[in-house]
């Protein structure tokens, strides 16, 4: 039998690989209209920066490499034009030469990724990518001709913009950041993102939200507002469409979502076609639906189901929860699932936790505090989306939600996790416990939250706002309207609150959870400010402009 698969970076060559360990008297033939086969991509934007010295350890494999261990035949620079799945051959062209060729298969591998989303920035205006080894060897032989101080302009502020950003930073070049909404990466909701742009501005970064570029200028490129920005170098990175280009012409369904509809064993609607990697439709875990998820991870891991399918052994592929992860010099952002603003525009009900953890016991030198973010289905319990932002240990609390989610455990049971626990990596109530406990209050009815984004209509409809911090906390920073009692002095000064519902809060919702079970216990009508005063400033940041005014 012959496979042919189009596509030869992460989701072709796992199939490749994998088929050729399940069946070895096959022919297997891979063509790759790029003059790179199996590099890595994500890493791309750090070969820029520096932190990867040698080229060479981008390039995981050479057509010769997979020739020797795998008995594949790897034609790079050979794209694939069309398709006729009546006669079961696909047309090839060599990009260098321009040669037409046509080759017949058994079992066609679709992998032809993503392509860069086109019609974004102004025609004529010369930019990069930074998806392939071209593209970086263009711009690190252009930073090395620039004598002097050099400028770039990175247009998106996405996982590649970025990662584009903090890369050239390190090789110091004066970066300006132009993005079209109103906060920098987007997949985060609003106040988890805000930390994001502190450490992009404090890093010198010149970032521009609510703009775009419009032209090209005199060294440099003309923004919305009608400033210009010097620039050296400009690299795109709006973001990605699937490249459905191949399948749509030769007839094979497109998902709702715009990339190619596949079963869970990754075939298309044709028995014979296969398709895996950025352009092609996952179902999603949370609504069951069709929807774009470009992850190396998904690509890698539907390629070996793939291979499996065509071997005879499918195994059904799990819905995506599309989790990822970015580090942003200092600071690392990770998430998994829906965010509140996706589940906001589907109507969907849901309840939110935030929390502001320390990485490790805060006794022992080196804790880094945590924001994290749960967002739970408030009938079933179950896990719908988390966002953590904060230095060491995110990866590894993402990735414990992610399993959990996976798994099927509830919010409430995060409480009954047994993680491992020494002072320099937890805490004896991890992180992960902790928002299991404020979870398992809101459930239960032990507590009551109001968001960040509530709080003013709450105090516009009459309720007072108590802060339980010190009076220190209180006089170096405050939510205006609200009244200091510490949560020390609660239980002496009950009768200064004034009748009607309160709204209490502390640095983090730790405090005001306390305050909040002293005064219902009361027979008060309260509720606390989820994540506290913390999540209300990295939330009113975000505000343009600032409908609040908060004290130095």
């Amino acid at each position: 039998m012959k496979t042919l698969i189009v596509g030869g970076v992460a989701g072709g060559m796992s199939a490749a690989t994998r088929l050729r360990r399940l069946d070895e008297t096959g022919e297997i033939i891979v063509f790759e209209r790029g003059h790179y086969v199996s590099f890595a991509n994500c890493g791309l934007p750090y070969y820029v920066g520096g932190v990867i010295q040698d080229r060479q350890n981008l390039l995981l494999q050479t057509p010769a490499s997979l020739a020797a261990r795998f008995n594949l035949d790897v034609r790079v620079d050979h794209e694939v034009t069309g398709i006729d799945r009546d006669a079961k051959t696909v047309s090839v062209r060599h990009t260098q030469t321009g040669v037409e060729t046509v080759e017949a298969y058994d079992r066609l591998i679709l992998a032809a990724g993503a392509t860069a989303r086109t019609g974004i920035t102004p025609a004529g205006l010369a930019t990069r990518t930074l998806r392939t080894v071209d593209d970086v060897d263009h711009i690190d032989a252009l930073l090395r001709d620039i004598t002097g101080p050099a400028s770039a302009v990175v247009i998106g502020a996405g996982f590649i913009g970025l990662e584009a950003v903090e890369n050239l930073v390190h090789r110091g070049v004066a970066v300006t950041l132009v993005e079209f909404g109103a906060q920098v990466f987007g997949p985060l909701d609003v106040e988890m993102a805000a930390p994001v742009l502190d450490e992009l501005r404090a890093r010198g970064v010149d970032v521009r939200l609510h703009s775009t570029v419009v032209a090209a200028a005199n060294g440099g490129v003309e923004l919305s507002d009608g400033t210009i920005v010097p620039a050296d170098l400009v690299i795109d990175s709006v973001g990605v469409v699937p490249d459905t280009s191949l399948a749509s012409r030769a007839g094979l369904t497109i998902g709702a979502s715009g990339g190619i509809e596949v079963d869970d064993t990754q075939q298309t609607n044709d028995p014979s076609i296969w398709a895996v990697g950025d352009g092609v439709e996952k179902i999603d875990a949370i609504s069951g639906q069709g929807t774009l998820i470009t992850m190396a991870g998904l690509a890698n891991r539907h390629g070996r189901a793939t291979a499996d399918s065509i071997a005879g052994t499918p195994e059904p592929a799990s819905p995506a929860l599309g989790t990822a992860i970015v580090g942003v010099f200092g600071l690392t952002a990770a998430m998994v699932g829906w965010s509140e603003k996706r589940l906001v525009a589907q109507g969907r009900a849901h309840r939110v936790v935030h929390t502001h953890p320390a990485s490790h016991a805060t006794y022992y030198p080196g804790a880094e505090t945590m924001s994290m973010k749960l967002l739970v289905d408030p009938e079933s319990d179950a896990i719908l989306g988390a966002q953590i932002i904060g230095g060491s240990g995110v990866d590894k609390r993402i990735d414990i939600l992610a399993t959990a989610m996976t798994g099927g455990l509830t919010a409430s049971a995060l409480t009954r996790l047994e993680l491992a626990y020494a002072p320099q990596y937890g805490s004896a109530k991890d992180p992960i416990n902790q928002l299991g406990y404020v979870a398992a209050n809101l459930a239960a009815g032990t507590t009551r939250n109001l968001q960040w984004h509530e709080l003013e209509a709450a105090q516009a409809a009459g309720a007072t706002l108590v802060d339980v911090r010190t009076a220190g906390e209180f006089a170096a920073g405050s939510i205006p309207g609200a009244v200091n009692v510490p949560l020390d002095e609660l239980r002496e000064r009950l009768g200064e609150l004034p009748a009607g519902t309160l709204v209490v809060h502390c640095q983090v919702g730790q405090r005001g959870h306390t305050a909040a079970r002293i005064l219902s216990q009361n027979g008060r009508d309260v509720l606390n400010l989820d994540g506290g005063y913390r999540t209300w400033t990295a939330g009113v940041s975000t505000l343009t402009p600032a409908t609040f005014a908060r004290k130095a």
